[in-house]
């Protein structure tokens, strides 16, 4: 078979973090390929589907800059909008906090950001497993080869290029989830204790009902499934489930090197999720961006591609490293008893759980 014209780059998986390295490194002038075994891009759904507003991201992140740009989520995949959070304990009494997220219809989402990489030049191969890659050679399962001088894996934390390449654990939490019909919550709800070891389950209200699910730490789950978790808490609701999902969230933090000679790792794939509250959609775009900014400058004018992983630090490096300490620190918290737990979670401590929640520093020292 006839080898395809060689890319500038090649981007393996189309979702919120291989869709914005597309779109920035094709707005770059480069020819751009994507390629997922998905068709179309989005489905099936894999996680809760919260991400915060443009002005909420400001306040999260400060030193990422020009939020407006980067984010541009079309009204129409946005299920709701809820100003409202609720951080709650075993007891069932939640702390309260402002905080205004968006409820996504992801699939929307996602088909959003495609047309976004397309309308600035970048090509998209869908319906098709990347088998193998080996210096600038991209292989699919069915024997078709793609040539690319930069290859990008942003394929999840099983991401094919990272198997292969890079040799670095990272605690991955399964997740599962359903989306029922009914009334549940007019504010986001994150729960904590003996009902999500080591993690948490959550209720985010869509316009039309709910996103609901659990994420836990195995080793902290006595030897029960994910499976019984899930079905204790998601039992407590009542409506028809329209549709039920599974994933996994890499909480380690980010990776040590995002660059290995002519690879690159993204989103999920070099761990871009926030440890203490499992934020991953717009912290995978965050780095898209500089990923896609730095493969153009790099092919341009041959600026290092370890100039990615600075712009990163310097973007992302507090906030991550905070969320770090939050999610240990909580590791430790959440093996108490329910029963200490509700007697922490109080008016006193109230500004420093949401601190730990928003990747803040919890003490001056800490």
């Amino acid at each position: 078979m006839a080898e395809e014209l060689c890319w500038d780059v090649i981007i393996v998986g189309g979702g919120p973090a291989g869709s914005t390295v597309a779109r920035y490194a094709a707005k770059g002038g480069l020819r751009v390929l994507v390629i997922d075994g998905r068709d179309p891009i989005g489905s099936p759904l894999q996680c809760g589907e919260l991400v915060p507003t443009n002005g909420e991201m400001e306040r999260l992140c400060p030193d990422v800059p020009e939020m407006d740009d980067l984010f541009r989520t079309p009204d129409d995949a946005i299920s709701r909008i809820v100003t409202k959070m609720s951080v709650v304990p075993p007891n069932g009494k939640g702390l309260e906090y402002d905080f205004e997220g968006m409820v996504l219809d992801r699939v929307a989402h996602d088909e959003a950001l495609v047309e976004l990489a397309i309308s600035e030049g970048a090509h998209y191969h869908l319906g098709s497993r990347v088998d193998d890659v080996e210096g600038e050679h991209v292989t699919l399962a069915n024997g078709e080869k793609m040539r690319g001088r930069i290859i990008v894996g942003a394929g999840g934390h099983n991401d094919p290029i990272r198997r292969k390449f890079w040799n670095e654990e990272t605690l991955n939490i399964p997740v599962k989830f359903v989306l029922m019909e009914g009334s549940h919550s007019e504010n986001l709800e994150l729960h904590f204790g003996s009902l999500a070891p080591g993690g948490y389950a959550w209720v985010f209200p869509k316009e039309s009902g709910s996103n609901i699910g659990i994420g836990i730490q195995r080793k902290m789950s006595g030897g029960r499934s994910l499976n019984e978790f899930a079905e204790g808490f998601i039992s407590k609701y009542e409506g028809e489930v329209t549709f039920r999902g599974a994933g996994s969230l890499p909480m380690s933090g980010t990776i040590k090197s995002f660059v290995k000679g002519n690879y690159l790792l993204v989103g999920d794939a070099a761990g871009m999720v926030l440890p203490s509250n499992g934020a991953g959609i717009t912290i995978a775009m965050i780095g898209g961006r500089i990923a896609g900014q730095t493969i153009s400058e790099h092919i341009n004018n041959g600026k290092p591609l370890e100039g990615y992983q600075e712009e990163w630090k310097r973007q992302m490096g507090k906030v991550m490293r905070n969320s770090k300490r939050s999610f240990k620190l909580g590791s430790l918290i959440f093996r108490l008893p329910d029963w200490v737990l509700n007697l922490a979670f109080n008016r006193l401590t109230k500004p420093l759980i949401w601190r730990a929640v928003t990747c803040r520093r919890m003490f001056l020292l800490f």
